[in-house]
């Protein structure tokens, strides 16, 4: 069953808010999360996001699209980066997630593929 494991930033570092970086502590411990990923099966698929104001939304609901800078809605929190995975059941899935975490300092959202 594939995972997505969206990682939810809410710095208030402007600094980090606008370039969406990580430390370079944070970075060398998601580097490591990665390996393991690898190394156990796990990996699928990961990325880390560019701030939300790098964002353009489009809507092409009505006769012409409309493309719009910046973020669908302000928001202290943001979608900063995420892993596609490959576990046997949610509850692998939540402790991997766990430790990705830990790795990346930052607060996680698990959730199914449909269909899966």
């Amino acid at each position: 069953m594939q995972y997505l494991i969206s990682v939810i930033d809410d710095t208030t570092d402007e600094e980090l808010r606008r370039t969406g970086s990580a430390t370079p502590a944070e970075m060398a411990a998601i580097d490591v999360f990665n390996a393991r990923l690898e190394a156990e099966g796990y990996w699928v698929f990961a990325g880390g996001l560019a701030s939300p104001s790098s964002a353009t939304v489009i809507d092409n609901r009505g006769g012409e699209p409309l493309f719009t800078d910046g973020p669908f809605l302000e928001s202290k929190e943001y979608l900063a980066g995420f892993w596609i995975i490959q576990a046997p059941d949610l509850d692998a899935a939540l402790e991997l997630a766990a430790a990705g975490s830990k790795a990346c300092n930052r607060k996680i959202e698990v959730r199914p593929f449909h269909g899966e």
